[in-house]
């Protein structure tokens, strides 16, 4: 069956894993906003892949200082619960080449859209697309015409960014430097799942 609909999720040009992609100004005690409050990265998330593009994090902060409005709770069809939590991380330009990876557009982010409707962990690439292309709301696909749906709220993504430079030039909000940086060489590989066999006794 053709599909009606596709999904993206993630802010594009606003994802500070697509703005520093080396892990330069990222790392373990790197200072973020994190639900309304403050948190910190402390370490890479569990499917952590840098050489895909597709960089984790794993994060800390004090849920009881959250707000609401930055945290929200959801029901994923097939997946189960989850939650949605605004991440916001401050970028300092120290070089040119910082700065020119915090530059990068929405046309430059590219993404491989996978046929989720093929039940095996390596499911077929039907194409290539950016950001740009899935923020427009639809796409081409074999020749027909899909329509597209963010599973994050670009809205929220540009709420927390201000929100977060407020807090920096109110000098409520300080920039820490990491006490080390992120991995960029490590290798995801997923757990593979196999039968279980019944021993009989």
């Amino acid at each position: 069956v053709f599909p009606s609909i596709s999904t993206f999720s993630g802010a594009g040009e606003l994802n500070p894993l697509m703005n520093d992609p080396d892990y330069e100004t990222i790392g373990i005690g790197t200072r973020i906003f994190l639900g309304g409050a403050k948190g910190y990265v402390i370490g890479e998330g569990t499917q952590h892949d840098p050489g895909n593009q597709m960089g984790t994090l794993m994060v800390k902060g004090n849920c009881m200082d959250m707000d609401p409005k930055f945290v929200r709770g959801a029901a994923i069809t097939r997946y189960g619960t989850s939650i949605y939590v605004g991440l916001g991380i401050p970028m300092p330009i120290l070089n040119l080449k910082i700065a020119k990876s915090a530059a990068v557009t929405d046309e430059q982010i590219t993404v491989k859209i996978l046929d989720y409707g093929i039940p095996r962990r390596t499911r077929p690439i039907l194409r290539e697309v950016s950001y740009r292309e899935l923020k427009s709301g639809k796409v081409e696909i074999l020749g027909k015409t899909v329509k597209v749906s963010s599973l994050s709220s670009l809205k929220g993504a540009i709420e927390v960014a201000e929100t977060l430079k407020k807090w920096i030039e109110e000098g409520f909000f300080y920039l820490s430097k990491p006490v080390e940086n992120l991995p960029r060489g490590s290798v995801f590989k997923p757990m593979k799942e196999k039968a279980i066999m019944k021993r009989i006794v």
